[in-house]
């Protein structure tokens, strides 16, 4: 069997990796605060007989995008925009801290500040519990402020923004961000919000689909060198056998 068959085999497994990257990008070009996702492959010399000239390329998780998406105006009081970087505390479904970028906050049956039902954590670590009010605001710290129903203003709570280094972030399947060692980030005071905004998908769905055809036609190459490596091993075989 030709040998190249194995490393167009490669090629098209690392190319179907991709497509299913920019798909899932694609599909999320309209999601508030997702960050979109790219490939990438690492070359490594395979060790044998002969000169030490072979390379062969295997795929690494996928590296995500932090450029920030377009903030567009909502009006709504419980939406917040994060200026720049940093992210937005919540709890997963497996109880432990992890973060978002996405901003539209609602409010349960019990007055608990939720993201998309997730649990949203406070500035001190604790739930976010807000009282009956008329009208509320969100400061630019994350502080949230509530009018009573018998008038004032009453501090409710403040979000928990945190800014981690990057590289040590890991995006998990549910879109949540989360430190690579586990642990919960500390609050950083320096990032802010604006209020009444949602931050849009930093996907730009015409970049994906340029890249989508362009794989979808690499992965045809591909194909058809499979095919060629498979019609010269059953050429070289009928030439053994003298027919």
């Amino acid at each position: 069997m030709e040998r190249y068959l194995y490393t167009s085999m490669s090629g098209a497994l690392h190319t179907l990796t991709a497509q299913r990257i920019h798909a899932n990008n694609l599909a999320n070009s309209s999601t508030t605060g997702f960050r979109r996702d790219f490939e990438r492959a690492e070359t490594y010399q395979v060790k044998g007989a002969g000169l030490e000239t072979k390379y062969l390329s295997q795929s690494q998780s996928a590296v995500t995008d932090f450029t920030p998406g377009r903030l567009e105006t909502t009006g709504r009081d419980l939406d917040v925009g994060i200026r720049g970087a940093g992210f937005l505390a919540v709890i997963d479904e497996a109880g432990n801290e992890a973060y978002t970028r996405v901003g539209n906050l609602s409010l349960d049956a019990e007055g608990q500040l939720r993201i998309l039902g997730r649990e949203v954590v406070g500035a001190g670590g604790g739930q976010l519990a807000i009282p009956e009010y008329q009208a509320i605001s969100i400061g630019d710290n994350g502080t949230i402020s509530v009018m009573p129903p018998g008038g004032g203003q009453l501090e409710a709570g403040q979000l928990k923004l945190v800014n981690p280094p990057l590289d040590q972030l890991r995006k998990g399947e549910d879109g949540l961000f989360r430190l690579a060692d586990g642990e919960a980030a500390a609050a950083d005071p320096e990032v802010l919000v604006v209020s009444g905004h949602l931050e849009q998908s930093n996907v730009n769905p015409v970049d994906e689909m340029v890249t989508t055809m362009a794989l979808s036609r690499t992965f045809e190459i591909q194909m058809r060198m499979m095919k060629a490596a498979d019609e010269n091993s059953n050429a070289g075989n009928r030439l053994v056998r003298g027919g």
